[in-house]
């Protein structure tokens, strides 16, 4: 017997997903963007989950120079770097740096969401200290996210074993698990990121704005705590998307 009344809220977390890249600005100020979001729904029981997306899967595991890089996806570094202050200006605008001019290598993600799975794994928390510190690097410190020692650092930076992560990193550890998340995500219809997918209910392209994006969380949560109270949602927080 239980005190609580038939129409008692279900207090479940809502899982969002985010799916995104570490070298994508819309996913870096997009992240910034959902934490203000969150910020202003303190009410609302959620469970941040980061998935992989590759952006780039044709950039090379070594990676490859980021004039290469632009010239290829861009047809130009011009084309590129005059549509680029738009989003150098949203980021400053978000309290972020993006250091266009200073960028020379453009690295494979693969291994970066390796560490952020690793770090999820250790404590959830950590995922998105992880990601957060592998953009800083990429977007504010130019940094070159192929190479081993950089992404040990990062690792160490947020609380991980280096030991560990350097030995993790020269196996092939959850590279089939990674890239099937991102495989995973492109069957599911996810074309642009990031990417917001509110309790399996409702997806949100693109880095919209904190109240946009506030908004569609408070609604999402009541179709999400409809569907878990009638059971059309079982153990929403195994959910994969």
């Amino acid at each position: 017997m239980t005190d609580t009344a038939p129409d008692a809220p279900v207090l479940t977390k809502m899982p969002i997903d985010v799916v995104s890249d570490v070298v994508c600005p819309w996913c870096f100020i997009g992240k910034r963007r959902l934490e203000r979001a969150l910020e202003a729904v303190p009410d609302i029981p959620v469970t941040v989950r980061w998935r992989a997306y590759f952006l780039n899967p044709w950039v090379p595991r070594e990676g490859i120079s980021r004039r290469t890089y632009l010239e290829r996806k861009f047809g130009s570094v011009e084309r590129y770097m005059a549509n680029a202050p738009r989003m150098v200006a949203a980021a400053e605008a978000e309290g972020l740096v993006y250091a266009i001019d200073k960028m020379t290598w453009q690295p494979s993600t693969i291994d970066c969401h390796r560490l952020i799975k690793w770090a999820g794994a250790q404590q959830p928390a950590l995922a998105g200290a992880m990601k957060q510190r592998l953009m800083e690097l990429y977007f504010a410190e130019a940094a070159n996210l192929s190479e081993r020692d950089v992404l040990v650092q990062a690792a160490a930076d947020v609380g991980l074993d280096p030991d560990v992560i350097t030995s993790r990193l020269a196996t092939d550890q959850d590279e089939a698990a990674v890239t099937a998340e991102a495989e995973a995500a492109q069957r599911a219809g996810v074309e642009g990121v990031p990417c917001f997918v509110f309790g399996g209910v409702l997806a949100v392209s693109g880095a919209q704005s904190p109240e946009y994006l506030s908004e569609a969380i408070r609604r999402a949560f009541d179709t999400f705590q409809q569907k878990v109270a009638t059971g059309e949602i079982a153990d929403p927080e195994r959910r994969p998307y």
